[in-house]
């Protein structure tokens, strides 16, 4: 088609305007992506602040888990004071029945829980000092020891 024909064609086209009429009804099927597109839209802002509501929930999970991990000597510290004085409960509620067997082991105790309060305070000033953990976790268990040995002596059991 050259170029003269085919402004001759458009011209006449345009002269001329036809209708075409769809072969079926579109207007029940227009209406009902309508309806359909405002519906996903209420679901959509109704998803937002769910997403928002978690998103906000990890981010705190996060933020503590990195402030419980800057410290971990702190941390260990308070894991192993903690693990102890439930052993230490465990054992004094056991025995609680239980005659002990020398009348000045409450002072042996209170020496250890003195120099468990010295080991603390140097911790507190060193906390990253493994030899001061060490220590800590000896006398914890020397306390344990006093309070099986004076309770459950092992000559009186067999």
């Amino acid at each position: 088609m050259s170029k003269a024909n085919f402004d001759d064609f458009l011209q006449e086209q345009l002269a001329n305007p036809s209708e075409v009429s769809p072969s079926r009804d579109l207007w029940s099927g227009i209406e009902r992506a309508i309806a359909t597109s405002a519906h996903e839209e209420t679901v959509s802002t109704q998803y937002w602040p769910k997403v928002t509501g978690i998103a906000a929930c990890f981010i705190a999970g996060l933020l503590a888990w990195n402030v419980s991990m800057n410290q971990p000597e702190l941390n260990t510290m308070r894991d192993l004071s903690a693990l102890f004085e439930q052993q230490k409960q465990a054992l004094l509620v056991q025995y609680k029945t239980q005659p002990a067997l020398t009348s000045d082991w409450q002072g042996q105790l209170d020496e250890l829980e003195q120099a468990e309060q010295a080991i603390k305070l140097a911790l507190q000033n060193d906390p990253e000092n493994a030899a001061l953990l060490k220590m800590l976790a000896q006398v914890y268990q020397q306390q344990l020891d006093l309070i099986n040995r004076v309770h459950a002596p092992s000559w009186q059991q067999i």
